[in-house]
């Protein structure tokens, strides 16, 4: 089994996200995803610290250290972009005003309960952000994740056991092993990564995975 690395992942998003779509890029891997989308599609990213048209990431030594996202990386504006007060950013987010939001994920549920801002843990320090703001707000929730833990417990779960950040708003999950689309009647297998068969995935996963006509028997 051969799983995707994540700059493959960010290149696997890029591909999906369609012309004209306005985007934000949770903090973390999502933001990867700014280096792989075309020159020639016209993709408007926003970020919730108060920018739209965000570009990839700036050249060694031309890094501006006034243009940052919501993860307090160095970025491009493009020409046409734009930075606001926050407030106006939330406004954008809350009002149903983004095509896609791609963000990181702790748990993923059947139903597409989406927990992503905290495990929970004594030593841990939570921080939501603007997650639950744009789990609701954006028209899809794209979750970019590795399938399992480091310690082998699989991520998509019948029920999120940590703090939720939004309810049954997922659409669908970008894995290192799979892509998995969150259906009415379950999660459905689109992909594998190379070497993996569905029968293995299935065999890491503690819920029923339903296989789609685009993978292979």
């Amino acid at each position: 089994m051969q799983k995707l690395t994540r700059d493959q992942l960010a290149q696997r998003v890029a591909r999906d996200i369609p012309e004209g779509a306005y985007v934000n890029l949770g903090i973390g891997l999502p933001t990867r995803i700014a280096n792989y989308l075309p020159a020639d599609k016209e993709v408007i990213l926003h970020s919730e610290n108060g920018l739209l048209g965000m570009g990839p990431s700036p050249a060694p030594g031309e890094e501006d250290p006034e243009l940052i996202n919501a993860g307090k990386e160095r970025v491009t504006l493009l020409p046409g972009g734009s930075y606001f007060h926050h407030a106006d950013s939330f406004t954008m987010m809350r009002g149903g005003h983004l095509d896609i939001c791609v963000m990181g994920a702790y748990q993923v549920s059947a139903a597409g309960d989406l927990a992503n801002w905290s495990t929970g843990a004594e030593d841990a320090i939570p921080a939501v952000g603007g997650a639950m703001d744009l789990a609701i707000g954006a028209r899809k929730v794209y979750v970019m994740m590795d399938y399992l833990t480091k310690t082998g417990e699989c991520k998509l779960v019948e029920q999120c056991s940590y703090p939720l950040t939004g309810l049954a708003c997922v659409s669908r999950i970008y894995s290192d092993m799979a892509i998995i689309d969150i259906t009415p009647d379950g999660p459905q297998v689109l992909e594998l990564c190379p070497g993996l068969t569905f029968d293995a995935l299935q065999a890491l996963t503690p819920i029923r995975l339903l296989q789609s006509d685009l993978i292979p028997a």
